[in-house]
C-alpha cells in the first residue's frame, strides 16, 4: 500500500528552483508583467525627476534637498516593489486556480514563500537598476555616490518590503478575494509615516509617535542625514533592522497561522479555487 510522497526538506532546493522556473516561464512571453516592472517605476522617475529640476532653477531651495528627493523615491519605489514582488506573485496563483495544488505538492509553504522573496528581489533589481541608469543620465542624479552604506539602506527597505508582503498574503488567504486590494494599498497606509520625503520632525506628534514604529522612516532619515553630514547613521540602521526583525517574526508567524487553518477547514471556496 502507498504510504505517500516522502516529506520535503525546508533546506531542499529543488522545489524552490522549480517555482522559480514557473515564474521564469510567466514572465518570459508575458509584455504586460514586464511593464509592471519596468512601467511605473521609470513613470514616477520621469515625473519626480522633471520636479527636482525646475526645484533647482528656486534660489532658495537647497541642492542636498533636491538630491534627497530623488533618492528617497528611489528607495520609496524598491520598497513597494519588494511588497508588490511577494503579493502579487501570490494573486498570480490565485487568479490561475494554481495556489491550491502549490500548497498541497510535496513543498513546504516556506520554499513558497522564500520563491516568492528570490523572485521579488530579481524584480527590484532589475527595475531599480534601469531607473538609476536613467536618473543618472537624465538628471544627473548618482544614487551609488552613498557609497557601500546604500546597500545598508536598500537591505532594511527590502526586508520591510517583504514582511509587508508575506503579512499581505496572509490576510488575503484568510479572508479570501475581498482583501485583495491590500496587495496593492497596505504600503500606503504606511507612507505617511515612512519619513520618505519629509523629515519626522515635520510630523504632527501623534504621527512622528507612529512613525518610531515603522523601519522605512529611521532609513529615510538616516538617508538624510548621510547626505547633509556625511557620517553613517548607525542608530537609525540599528533601529530599523530591529524592526525589521519584529516585522518579519510577525508575518512569518501569522502566514503560518493560516497556513495551518486553511488546511485544517480549507480556504478554496473564499480563493474563488
Amino acid at each position: 500500500m502507498s504510504e505517500g510522497p516522502e516529506p520535503v526538506s525546508l533546506f531542499s532546493w529543488r522545489p524552490l528552483a522549480g517555482i522559480l522556473y514557473r515564474q521564469a516561464v510567466l514572465y518570459r512571453r508575458s509584455l504586460p508583467r514586464w511593464m509592471e516592472i519596468f512601467y511605473w517605476p521609470l513613470l514616477d522617475l520621469l515625473v519626480w525627476g522633471f520636479l527636482t529640476l525646475y526645484l533647482k532653477r528656486i534660489p532658495s531651495f537647497l541642492p542636498s534637498a533636491v538630491v534627497s528627493l530623488l533618492g528617497a523615491l528611489l528607495l520609496w519605489d524598491m520598497l513597494y516593489r519588494a511588497q508588490q514582488g511577494i503579493s502579487v506573485m501570490f494573486l498570480e496563483e490565485i487568479w490561475s486556480r494554481n495556489l491550491i495544488h502549490l500548497l498541497v505538492a510535496p513543498i513546504t509553504p516556506y520554499h513558497v514563500v522564500f520563491a516568492a522573496i528570490v523572485s521579488s528581489f530579481g524584480k527590484v533589481l532589475l527595475s531599480s537598476t534601469v531607473a538609476a541608469t536613467l536618473a543618472y543620465f537624465l538628471f544627473s542624479f548618482k544614487i551609488f555616490s552613498l557609497g557601500i552604506d546604500l546597500l545598508f539602506f536598500v537591505g532594511a527597505l527590502l526586508t520591510m518590503g517583504w514582511a509587508l508582503g508575506i503579512m499581505t498574503t496572509a490576510i488575503i488567504l484568510r479572508f479570501g478575494q475581498e482583501a485583495e486590494v491590500l496587495a496593492w494599498g497596505i504600503i500606503f497606509l504606511f507612507q505617511p509615516f515612512s519619513a520618505v520625503f519629509n523629515p519626522v520632525a515635520v510630523l504632527p506628534p501623534v504621527a512622528a509617535t507612529l512613525s518610531r514604529f515603522v523601519p522605512a522612516s529611521y532609513v529615510f532619515e538616516g538617508m538624510r542625514s548621510l547626505l547633509t553630514v556625511g557620517t553613517m547613521p548607525f542608530r537609525d540602521l540599528f533601529m530599523a533592522y530591529l524592526l525589521d526583525a519584529v516585522y518579519m517574526a510577525g508575518a512569518v508567524f501569522l502566514y503560518a497561522g493560516v497556513i495551518r487553518r486553511a488546511r485544517r477547514r480549507g480556504f478554496h471556496l473564499k480563493l474563488g479555487s
